[in-house]
């Protein structure tokens, strides 16, 4: 019987693993694959706090690992299979067996939703990317393409504008479904180009991305771009399957919270971007995390 067990080994899993370690807590981290989530994907991080020079997401999420195994955390790597969180003993069903807790942490993250187009998965991380916030500084007087129609699509388009020398944001429909006033922002943006009516089908370059082409939906027609980056921003997909049935979500399937981190049921919290906010970044996740851990270690606090 453990008193926390958490679930996803990204920063919010790793931030809530080294609070509730500090906190004295006997805890279980599961991870399904390898621990730092979508770091993984990050080629470059230059905005988490401790780094004065660029870090990959690969070394800063081994850094992470690293301090929660010297603070003698358990981790194991397996795949949960059943979650049974209604209960006062939280039991996690897996595939190494069934592991039961007082309390748990929800941090297994959310999953870019993918254009599926040739090129897209080769040359991630070499130029293909899917948060302009994180990466918009490595194309400085670069051109990007930033692909989606939505509010993300248009707010991340206007900060690789801050950077890149041209943004085309290409949208599949003639007509946007993000904000007015984030639109109007857009068009008022003198290097950022609109292409209406485009699909993305291919991704193409060297060693690093080179093109896009899009087809047009007017009249079949393939145009090329030459670009240095492509940016995809349609949307993520939370990985909440297995506990919607369970926990209170919002109309995408985020988890739905008070207090930032407590979920509908007792002694069940959730982190990082599993999360239903605004804004997905490692240092807010990491803040979930920690913060999860605390409102754990109190909530075990008042069963004793």
């Amino acid at each position: 019987m453990y008193d926390l067990i958490i679930i996803g080994g990204g920063p919010a899993g790793m931030s809530a693993a080294i609070y509730a370690a500090r906190y004295g807590l006997n805890l279980l981290l599961i991870e399904r694959t390898a621990v730092g989530g979508q770091m993984n994907l990050t080629a470059t991080i230059e905005n988490y706090p401790g780094f004065d020079e660029p870090v990959s997401g690969y070394v800063l999420g081994s850094k992470m690992l690293a301090q929660v195994e010297h603070l003698g955390v358990e981790v194991k790597y397996t795949e949960v299979i059943e979650l049974s969180l209604k209960e006062d003993i939280k039991k996690i069903k897996t595939e190494d067996g069934v592991f039961e807790a007082k309390t748990v942490i929800l941090s297994m993250g959310a999953s870019p939703k993918k254009l599926g187009i040739n090129g897209e998965n080769k040359f991630l991380g070499r130029g293909v990317s899917y948060c302009g916030t994180c990466d918009a500084p490595l194309f400085k007087d670069k051109v990007v393409a930033a692909i989606g129609g939505g509010d993300t699509a248009l707010e991340e388009s206007i900060i690789l504008a801050q950077h890149a020398k041209k943004v085309y944001l290409v949208h599949r429909r003639d007509q946007f479904r993000g904000q007015k006033f984030l639109l109007d922002q857009v068009k008022k943006t003198e290097n950022i180009e609109i292409l209406y009516n485009r699909i993305p089908v291919e991704i193409a370059g060297n060693k690093m991305v080179e093109s896009i082409i899009l087809e047009s939906k007017t009249d079949k027609k393939l145009e090329k771009y030459d670009v240095s980056g492509v940016f995809v921003f349609i949307g993520y997909k939370p990985n909440t399957d297995l506990i919607k049935e369970q926990i209170e979500l919002d109309e995408n399937g985020f988890i739905l919270t008070k207090n930032n981190v407590e979920t509908n049921l007792k002694g069940v919290f959730a982190a990082g971007d599993i999360i239903s906010k605004t804004m997905k970044q490692i240092v807010l996740a990491a803040a979930d995390g920690a913060f999860a851990s605390f409102l754990a270690f109190q909530y075990l606090q008042k069963l004793k």
